[in-house]
Protein backbone atom coordinates (compact mmCIF):
# COMPACT_ATOMS: atom_id res chain seq x y z
CA UNK A 1 0.00 0.00 0.00
CA UNK A 2 1.08 3.21 -0.64
CA UNK A 3 0.36 6.42 1.17
CA UNK A 4 3.11 8.76 0.16
CA UNK A 5 0.00 10.99 -2.00
CA UNK A 6 -2.26 11.12 0.21
CA UNK A 7 -3.26 14.57 0.05
CA UNK A 8 -6.62 15.11 2.52
CA UNK A 9 -7.37 12.59 5.46
CA UNK A 10 -10.19 13.60 7.49
CA UNK A 11 -10.27 10.05 9.17
CA UNK A 12 -8.84 10.56 12.93
CA UNK A 13 -5.74 8.67 13.58
CA UNK A 14 -7.11 5.85 14.93
CA UNK A 15 -9.84 5.19 12.14
CA UNK A 16 -6.83 6.02 9.60
CA UNK A 17 -5.20 3.13 11.21
CA UNK A 18 -8.15 0.46 11.10
CA UNK A 19 -8.45 1.58 7.30
CA UNK A 20 -5.23 0.97 6.73
CA UNK A 21 -5.48 -2.43 8.07
CA UNK A 22 -8.97 -2.89 5.96
CA UNK A 23 -6.63 -2.13 2.65
CA UNK A 24 -4.38 -4.46 3.51
CA UNK A 25 -6.56 -7.14 4.13
CA UNK A 26 -7.32 -6.59 0.76
CA UNK A 27 -4.34 -5.88 -0.99
CA UNK A 28 -3.24 -9.21 0.39
CA UNK A 29 -6.15 -10.86 -0.55
CA UNK A 30 -6.84 -12.30 2.56
CA UNK A 31 -11.02 -12.84 2.15
CA UNK A 32 -10.48 -14.19 5.76
CA UNK A 33 -9.08 -11.28 6.87
CA UNK A 34 -11.40 -8.86 4.96
CA UNK A 35 -14.35 -10.45 6.21
CA UNK A 36 -13.74 -9.62 9.93
CA UNK A 37 -14.01 -6.20 9.63
CA UNK A 38 -17.81 -7.03 7.94
CA UNK A 39 -21.18 -6.95 9.57
CA UNK A 40 -22.90 -9.98 8.81
CA UNK A 41 -25.85 -8.39 6.71
CA UNK A 42 -22.92 -6.01 4.96
CA UNK A 43 -23.98 -5.07 1.39
CA UNK A 44 -21.52 -4.40 -1.24
CA UNK A 45 -21.71 -2.74 -4.55
CA UNK A 46 -19.28 -2.85 -7.29
CA UNK A 47 -19.61 -0.99 -10.29
CA UNK A 48 -23.46 -1.23 -12.22
CA UNK A 49 -23.66 -4.74 -10.85
CA UNK A 50 -26.37 -6.19 -9.15
CA UNK A 51 -25.67 -5.65 -4.70
CA UNK A 52 -23.99 -8.51 -3.13
CA UNK A 53 -25.47 -8.86 0.34
CA UNK A 54 -24.35 -10.20 3.90
CA UNK A 55 -21.02 -11.77 4.64
CA UNK A 56 -21.49 -15.00 3.22
CA UNK A 57 -21.97 -14.05 0.04
CA UNK A 58 -19.46 -11.37 0.04
CA UNK A 59 -16.93 -13.91 0.83
CA UNK A 60 -17.73 -16.07 -1.77
CA UNK A 61 -17.87 -12.83 -4.67
CA UNK A 62 -14.62 -11.49 -3.42
CA UNK A 63 -13.07 -14.91 -3.61
CA UNK A 64 -13.70 -15.34 -6.94
CA UNK A 65 -13.08 -11.62 -8.06
CA UNK A 66 -9.54 -11.71 -6.62
CA UNK A 67 -8.38 -15.02 -8.57
CA UNK A 68 -8.92 -13.07 -11.98
CA UNK A 69 -5.47 -11.16 -11.37
CA UNK A 70 -1.88 -11.43 -9.85
CA UNK A 71 -2.00 -8.88 -7.17
CA UNK A 72 -3.18 -5.58 -5.98
CA UNK A 73 -1.64 -2.44 -4.65
CA UNK A 74 -3.58 0.63 -3.36
CA UNK A 75 -2.43 4.09 -3.36
CA UNK A 76 -4.39 6.91 -1.56
CA UNK A 77 -4.95 9.98 -2.92
CA UNK A 78 -7.88 11.77 -0.71
CA UNK A 79 -10.04 10.08 2.14
CA UNK A 80 -12.98 12.65 2.51
CA UNK A 81 -15.69 12.04 5.43
CA UNK A 82 -16.10 10.88 9.42
CA UNK A 83 -14.84 7.93 11.04
CA UNK A 84 -17.99 6.52 10.18
CA UNK A 85 -18.98 7.67 6.58
CA UNK A 86 -16.23 8.33 4.29
CA UNK A 87 -14.85 7.77 0.60
CA UNK A 88 -11.00 6.80 -0.84
CA UNK A 89 -10.07 8.00 -3.88
CA UNK A 90 -7.35 6.12 -5.19
CA UNK A 91 -4.92 4.84 -7.42
CA UNK A 92 -4.92 0.63 -7.41
CA UNK A 93 -2.13 -0.73 -9.19
CA UNK A 94 -2.84 -4.15 -10.54
CA UNK A 95 -0.82 -7.09 -11.89
CA UNK A 96 -2.76 -9.06 -14.25
CA UNK A 97 -2.28 -12.82 -14.62
CA UNK A 98 -0.27 -12.21 -17.22
CA UNK A 99 1.91 -10.19 -15.73
CA UNK A 100 1.12 -6.74 -17.38
CA UNK A 101 1.15 -4.11 -14.66
CA UNK A 102 -2.43 -1.66 -15.07
CA UNK A 103 -2.94 1.12 -12.74
CA UNK A 104 -7.20 2.40 -12.48
CA UNK A 105 -8.63 5.50 -10.34
CA UNK A 106 -11.17 4.32 -7.96
CA UNK A 107 -13.02 5.41 -5.88
CA UNK A 108 -15.25 3.50 -2.64
CA UNK A 109 -17.74 4.81 -0.29
CA UNK A 110 -17.51 3.13 2.93
CA UNK A 111 -20.00 3.16 5.87
CA UNK A 112 -19.67 1.40 9.50
CA UNK A 113 -21.55 0.63 12.73
CA UNK A 114 -20.99 2.54 15.82
CA UNK A 115 -19.07 -1.03 16.62
CA UNK A 116 -16.85 -0.18 13.69
CA UNK A 117 -18.13 -2.79 11.51
CA UNK A 118 -18.52 -2.15 7.66
CA UNK A 119 -22.42 -2.30 7.11
CA UNK A 120 -22.31 -1.38 3.37
CA UNK A 121 -19.26 -0.60 0.55
CA UNK A 122 -19.76 0.70 -2.89
CA UNK A 123 -16.37 0.54 -5.24
CA UNK A 124 -16.60 2.19 -8.98
CA UNK A 125 -13.37 1.21 -11.22
CA UNK A 126 -13.04 -0.02 -14.88
CA UNK A 127 -12.54 -3.44 -13.54
CA UNK A 128 -12.26 -4.86 -17.74
CA UNK A 129 -8.62 -4.04 -17.84
CA UNK A 130 -7.54 -6.23 -14.86
CA UNK A 131 -8.58 -9.26 -17.12
CA UNK A 132 -6.13 -10.86 -19.67
CA UNK A 133 -7.37 -10.01 -23.57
Amino acid sequence: MKTDKLRINQLSPQNYEWYLAYLQAIDTKNVELYSSFLTEDCVMHSNNQPPVQGKEAIVQFLSNYWMTFDSLEHDLLNIYGSDLFFVLEALNHYKRQDGEAVTLRAVAFTDRNQAGLVTSVRFYTDTTLIRNS
